[in-house]
């Protein structure tokens, strides 16, 4: 879900930045300034190209974080308590201590 977010800012950003190129070349009084507002619009584009792929990574980064976290919590009974295994916690089935 994140990932379609950031690929819609990333498109918007692109559109945005051919806008721009496009309002520059329209008022460019030579072919260097048009050439110049081509090359401003491919910097964006790439700039908006590389946000893109930071946030897709952050993203995986936090789905592997949030994957290892949570399965490293102790179980917390209804009382509130915790409870941990007696010896090594190998298999689910060996008694459990409770602290309060």
């Amino acid at each position: 879900m994140k990932d379609m977010v950031s690929v819609a800012k990333e498109k918007a950003k692109k559109h945005t930045a051919k806008a721009e190129e496009k309002a520059e070349k329209v008022t460019a009084r030579t072919e260097v300034d048009k050439e110049i507002a081509h090359e401003k619009s491919k910097a964006k584009q790439a700039e908006a190209n590389m946000e893109l792929y930071r946030e897709k990574a952050d993203h995986r980064a936090e789905q592997r974080y949030d994957g290892i976290h949570h399965h490293h919590q102790p179980p917390v009974t209804a009382a509130g308590t915790t409870t941990y295994p007696v010896s090594g916690g190998k298999h689910h089935n060996q008694p459990t201590v409770t602290t309060t």
